[in-house]
């Protein structure tokens, strides 16, 4: 029975490739923000109701839900893709670049939503073999805001109640052709912070009679780096980094204050909550001695990304049937990228795997980068894996 599923798969997943191709070519020339996905979603909604598919549209703003209901009676499990593009301008020479200026699809978002439009399309054909039902998310705002959270909050996994969750990303640091996947910890909780050094202003001739917030903020910045270096069990990863620091206009002027921004990311719910708490204290020391003041504020963003280990084990034997067992490898390592899928992970039962985009690991391509740019052809691995996986846990009767 399994190979007999392989093979229509297989074929399905030819036979709506160009289609797939099509839209995925659609999605990158006109990509959208987040929760800014009113195309894209309607492209989505119209695509799936076309396939008799039940639709729900504008959950979570701009989020879709297709159910595929199967003729037998069964468990329901949750496919899920990101439709969110980036505030970047594309430099990718294809003929499909974006139309939009100063946005792109630089993270493979296009491939996701059409690989999961092609693998509804495949499962569709398949509705009368299935026990149980597919649902379908098409989720907004991965990138920045979380649009996984309030889609949860307004239902989707219920109505059916979702007893198992996969998701996938297109990988530029992974080969072409290979799928990793990761038991455990997947990615961090990447969480933000900010804060101020408030001195007091004065001439850059005369530093004694101000209070140097530049000075101040240097020390604090260095001192905080031995939290990570000299604080925590160098076994359990961590990292805090700065993106910004603005303080001051001239070059003799003294600023009242400086403003850094950055974030911390962690795989350990304790250190989540301590690090934060360390870098205020580590920041109120260095200010107090010298009279300054300071403002700290730390922004929980998505949860550590845990997979499940019996629904890994799933995924690493389904997928093989795509790849080749030969190219499905444990990830070596978590990542330290966040990503909102974890809502669903806190949920229910779930996985999330990487899929390789990569011809030349000596020159990986790089997400979030103008010229992020990956050959179509992945898309069938994404249409094959994600139908592979539904069809396996719902007619499996061990799962």
């Amino acid at each position: 029975m399994t190979t007999m599923y392989e093979q229509k798969i297989l074929e399905l997943s030819k036979k709506y490739y160009e289609k797939t191709v099509a839209l995925r070519h659609q999605f990158h020339k006109f990509p959208e923000i987040g929760f800014e996905e009113v195309k894209t979603s309607q492209t989505v909604a119209e695509e799936l109701e076309k396939l008799g598919i039940t639709v729900t549209r504008n959950i979570a703003k701009t989020g879709v839900v297709g159910l595929i209901k199967g003729k037998y009676p069964g468990k329901t499990v949750l496919l899920r893709a990101d439709m969110d593009a980036l505030n970047i301008q594309e430099e990718a020479d294809v003929p499909y670049r974006s139309q939009v200026p100063g946005k792109m699809h630089a993270c493979g978002h296009d491939g996701h939503t059409a690989g999961l439009l092609g693998a509804a399309m495949v499962l569709n054909e398949l509705k009368d073999e299935l026990k149980g039902n597919v649902k379908l998310i098409f989720q907004p705002a991965e990138e920045n805001h979380g649009g996984a959270e309030p889609m949860i909050t307004e239902g989707v996994l219920e109505n059916p109640k979702v007893d198992a969750a996969f998701g996938c990303h297109l990988w530029g640091g992974i080969p072409e052709g290979e799928i990793h996947v990761k038991h455990g910890a997947a990615m961090a909780a990447p969480d933000t912070f900010a804060f101020k050094v408030i001195g007091k202003g004065g001439h850059g001739a005369m530093p004694h009679l101000a209070i140097d917030p530049v000075i101040l903020t240097v020390q604090a910045i260095n001192n905080m780096q031995s939290i990570i270096s000299r604080r925590i069990n160098p076994l359990s990863p961590a990292v805090i980094s700065y993106g910004s620091i603005n303080g001051g206009e001239n070059h003799n002027v003294i600023p009242n204050e400086v403003k850094v921004t950055g974030t911390i990311r962690t795989f350990d719910k304790k250190l989540r909550y301590w690090i934060p708490k360390a870098m205020e204290e580590t920041l109120k020391g260095v200010t107090e001695l010298q009279g300054a003041k300071y403002t700290f504020d730390f922004t929980e963003k998505f949860p550590i990304l845990f997979n499940d280990d019996k629904m890994t084990n799933l995924v690493q034997k389904t997928v093989a049937k795509v790849v080749g067992e030969e190219n499905v490898k444990e990830a070596p390592e978590a990542n330290m990228g966040g990503e909102d899928f974890a809502y669903f992970a806190e949920k229910v039962p779930s996985s999330f795997f990487f899929v390789g985009i990569s011809k030349d690991m000596e020159k990986p391509v790089l997400h979030h980068h103008p010229e992020f740019q990956w050959d179509d052809k992945n898309l069938l691995t994404v249409m094959q894996s994600m139908a592979q996986v539904a069809v396996d846990f719902l007619n499996n009767n061990e799962q």
